[in-house]
């Protein structure tokens, strides 16, 4: 028997009276979570929306709902019909997610000091 075969645990569900039961769902992983918001950008800007500082909280409850809050640049974005669309869609992929619920906020309002190092390096903004 080969490693890999020794030290896979095979998914499967669990036999009672009633018949098979369903193999539990995988757990979210938060950096999964990130690593998708991660893919998602700002049209007018060509930076992530994670390092930007728009994301403020992933929430992650252990039946596979993810809620998201996250703020915009100004209320007036162009794009605040479209990024939160794009946040849930990019969220839904991640293995175990059973819903996804974005939430814009407006407290406390986006500034440039929510940006990573990286943000700033890639707009000139120091």
């Amino acid at each position: 028997m080969s490693d890999e075969a020794s030290t896979t645990v095979p998914t499967h569900g669990a036999w009672t009276p009633e018949g098979e039961t369903a193999p539990p769902a995988p757990r979210v992983s938060e950096e999964a979570v990130i690593s998708v918001l991660k893919t998602v950008f700002d049209p007018e800007i060509p930076v992530d929306i994670y390092e930007l500082g728009l994301i403020y909280a992933v929430e992650i409850e252990d039946d596979g709902k993810v809620k998201v809050e996250m703020t915009l640049t100004t209320p007036s974005c162009p794009s605040a019909q479209e990024l939160p669309g794009q946040v849930e869609e990019s969220v839904r992929l991640v293995p175990g997610v059973t819903d996804v619920r974005v939430e814009v906020v407006w407290d406390p309002p986006w500034d440039q000091t929510r940006m990573s190092e990286d943000a700033r390096l890639a707009l000139n903004m120091y």
